[in-house]
């Protein structure tokens, strides 16, 4: 409802899958990752206490990347998501291209927040996620 604030959800048929479309998800609030091509891929390794800080501080690394290197997120390759005795550990590869004068950017994604977010298992995984614009 705050105009400031950007909602999606993402499904997949795995938590793994449901992570990296939201992955997608997230970037497509800043740019059309379908024209994106893989180019440049970075390694993401995050860990969190529970499912919820695990995918905030995955989402977090594309908009780190974005910020950092200007990198704009085409696909999220091998999600993986390992259980730990004091949480998760998650790895992916993210790929795509740094930011060229053909790319159109249509918004800003400053944070990724905990408001309303939620995961779902429900015949698959649903992600619900509210980033701050």
């Amino acid at each position: 409802p705050h105009t400031a604030d950007g909602k999606f959800q993402a499904y997949g048929r795995t938590l793994e899958e449901a992570f990296g479309n939201a992955a997608l998800a997230l970037a497509s609030l800043m740019w059309d990752w379908t024209k994106v091509e893989a180019q440049v891929r970075h390694l993401v390794r995050v860990t969190g206490i529970d499912r919820e800080q695990l995918l905030v501080q995955f989402l977090g690394e594309v908009v780190f990347l974005f910020d950092a290197r200007q990198f704009l997120l085409g696909r999220a390759e091998d999600v993986r998501i390992r259980p730990r005795p004091d949480g998760f550990d998650l790895e992916a590869v993210l790929a795509g291209e740094t930011l060229a004068p053909h790319h159109e950017l249509f918004g800003d994604v400053k944070a990724v927040t905990y408001h309303d977010l939620k995961i779902e298992e429900c015949d698959g995984f649903t992600v619900q996620v509210v980033v701050d614009m």
